[in-house]
C-alpha cells in the first residue's frame, strides 16, 4: 500500500456545457432527458494538475449530515498471505465532485469492488459499476470533446486492485477502466502488463493533456494513451485504449535494492510542460512533454507513495517513506529547474516511529494553501506522518541556522520553519488546507483546525473513526470515506 499559480496551465477545470439539442435516456428510466448543464468541480486526486486544490469553503463544525454504507469486499494480499475482507474505502480514496444543473454528485470508489455515483445532498446511490477487486485509488473525470453521444460526454478513468482470483503472473489483469459518468457503463478496459514490479494494481490518477492521457501504473510503466473509446480496439477479447508510449520508471539496480517493490502508486502532477512522477523505485522523475521522454531524475532511494505537489514558486513538495534508506523519512521541497544535485530547497524529517507495516516517514501527500492564498497568510504546507503528528510548515521560510540529517545520511539540509504540530495519531491520509482551516484525517479520527493571520492554531472540532482516505470540501461540507464501511457528509 501506500495513498493554481504563476506559470501554471490549468487543464482540468472545465466550463459548463449545456447543448440543448442533445438527449439521452436516463439510466433505468427508459425516457429521454436533456444533457444537464454541468461543472466538474473536483475532477482528479487533489483537485487539479498541480494536486493543490481541495474544495472551496470549509465548515466550522463536523456535524454528521448523512452517511451511506459503502459495503465490504474480499481482496487477496498474495498466495502466501491469503485473502482479507476490507470495508468502506481507504488510501487514496478521495471523492470526485460534479454539479449537474443545481445538484451535486459524488464519484467514490469502494472496497466492495464498486465505483459509485452518489447524490451529495442526501447520500442516495445513483449507480454503481463493479470491478474485479477493491477500488483504492482516486479516478479522473475527463470531458470528451469529440463524442457525439451525450451519455458519454464525461468519462471516469479509474483503477482497482488486480482482481480476486488473479495473481501477479495471471495472463490478463484489466485493472484500469473507463466508465461513463452519466450511465455507469463500461467503455473500455486496459490490461496492466507484468513487469519487474510486484504489483499490477492501479492507484494513481491520470492527467489529460490535449486529449492524451498520462498515468503511472503500479507496474511502473508511465503510460501515454488515447482515452477515447471510439479509438479503442479489440485485443485479447477486451476493448482496449490505444497506447502511444510506455516508459519504465525503474532501473535493474532499483529492482534488486527494493526486491521488486518498484511500485508507482502516486498521481502525476504537471508543471511547465513537465510531468513529475514520484515512484516507489526511489526516484522523482521529470517527463518533458516537448521531448516526450524523462529529462530529470532526483534519486532518493526510499519507497515513495505520496504524489508530488506543485507550489506557487514553481517547486514541488514530495513525501518520503522510511524504507530502504538509512536516514529519516519526511517531506522534501525540490526546485526542478535546477540540476538534481542542486535541487533541494529544504528537508523536514519526521520521527522514525513505526505503525502497522510502516517504519515511519510520510505515506500520504502534502497539501499547500498556495491556491487559496491572496497574501493574507504565509505560504503553508501540511502533512500527516506515521509518527502520529500533523505538521504545518511555512514552505517559503527555510531556517538557515539549523541543519538536519538527510534521508540518506550522506548530506545535511536546512529545514523549513515549523508553525504548528499536533498529535492526531498515525495517518496515511493527506490533510487539506482550505482558507484558514485544516482538515486532517487518520486512524484516530477526523480533526478540524483553524488559524489566524498570526498563525495561532486552534482545534475547533473532531469526529471519531478510522480514516485512510483523503476528504474533499465544498460549500461548508466535508465528504470522506471511512474504513468502518461508511461514507460521511459532515459540516455546518
Amino acid at each position: 500500500m501506500a495513498s493554481r499559480i504563476t506559470g501554471f496551465l490549468l487543464i482540468l477545470l472545465i466550463p459548463a456545457f449545456a447543448p440543448a439539442q442533445n438527449t439521452m435516456k436516463a439510466p433505468g428510466s427508459g425516457g429521454p432527458f436533456l444533457l444537464p448543464e454541468y461543472e466538474i468541480i473536483i475532477p482528479t486526486f487533489l483537485g487539479n494538475n498541480f494536486r493543490n486544490y481541495y474544495g472551496n469553503v470549509a465548515p466550522d463544525t463536523l456535524c454528521p449530515l448523512w452517511k451511506l454504507y459503502l459495503g465490504a469486499g474480499k481482496t487477496v494480499i498474495s498466495r502466501k498471505l491469503g485473502e482479507r475482507i476490507w470495508a468502506g474505502a481507504g488510501w487514496t480514496g478521495q471523492p470526485l465532485l460534479v454539479r449537474e444543473d443545481s445538484n451535486l454528485y459524488i464519484v467514490q470508489g469502494a472496497y466492495d469492488h464498486h465505483l459509485k455515483k452518489i447524490d451529495a445532498k442526501n447520500g442516495s446511490l445513483i449507480w454503481q459499476y463493479k470491478f474485479d477487486d477493491v477500488v483504492k485509488g482516486t479516478g479522473t473525470i475527463w470531458e470528451n470533446p469529440d463524442t457525439t453521444e451525450p451519455e458519454n460526454k464525461l468519462v471516469i478513468l479509474q483503477g482497482s486492485r488486480l482482481g480476486v482470483g488473479n495473481y501477479l503472473d495471471s495472463k490478463h489483469i484489466p485493472s484500469y477502466r473507463a466508465i461513463s459518468y452519466f450511465t455507469g457503463k463500461e467503455l473500455w478496459r486496459l490490461d496492466a502488463k507484468w513487469t519487474s514490479s510486484y504489483s499490477r494494481d492501479v492507484d494513481g490518477s491520470a492527467l489529460v493533456y490535449k486529449d492524451t492521457a498520462y498515468i503511472a501504473f503500479e507496474n511502473s510503466l508511465f503510460t501515454k494513451f488515447n482515452p477515447d473509446y471510439k479509438k479503442a480496439a479489440l485485443k485479447d477479447g477486451m476493448l482496449q485504449p490505444a497506447i502511444y508510449k510506455e516508459t519504465l520508471l525503474y532501473t535493474p539496480d532499483d529492482v534488486i535494492r527494493h526486491k521488486n517493490n518498484v511500485v508507482t502508486e502516486s498521481s502525476i502532477c504537471l508543471l511547465d510542460s513537465v510531468f513529475y512522477i514520484a515512484s516507489g523505485s526511489g526516484h522523482i522523475f521529470g517527463y518533458c512533454l516537448k521531448k516526450d521522454t524523462i529529462t530529470w531524475d532526483f534519486y532518493i532511494g526510499s519507497d515513495i507513495d505520496g504524489s508530488a505537489i506543485v507550489t506557487h514558486d514553481s517547486c514541488i513538495i514530495v513525501t518520503i517513506e522510511k524504507q530502504y534508506i538509512d536516514g529519516p523519512g519526511g517531506a522534501l521541497k525540490l526546485n526542478p529547474k535546477k540540476k538534481p544535485e542542486e535541487a533541494v530547497v529544504w528537508f523536514f524529517p519526521t520521527g522514525n516511529i513505526g505503525y502497522g507495516s510502516w517504519d515511519g516517514g510520510i505515506i500520504g501527500s502534502a497539501s499547500v494553501n498556495d491556491n487559496y492564498n491572496n497574501g493574507e497568510y504565509p505560504y503553508l504546507a501540511a502533512f500527516s506522518a506515521i509518527d502520529g503528528n500533523l505538521y504545518v510548515v511555512d514552505h517559503m521560510q527555510t531556517d538557515t541556522s539549523v541543519w538536519v540529517d538527510g534521508f540518506d545520511l550522506q548530506q545535511k539540509y536546512h529545514p523549513p520553519k515549523m508553525v504548528f504540530k499536533h498529535k492526531t495519531g498515525p495517518s496515511i491520509s493527506t490533510p487539506l488546507i482550505v482558507g484558514n482551516k485544516i482538515i486532517a484525517a487518520g486512524y484516530n479520527g477526523l480533526y478540524l483546525f483553524k488559524f489566524d493571520k498570526n498563525l495561532n492554531f486552534e482545534k475547533i472540532a473532531e469526529y471519531p473513526g478510522q480514516y485512510e482516505a483523503t476528504p474533499i470540501v465544498h460549500n461548508r461540507r466535508i465528504y470522506i470515506a471511512s474504513r468502518n464501511g461508511y461514507f460521511y457528509c459532515l459540516g455546518d
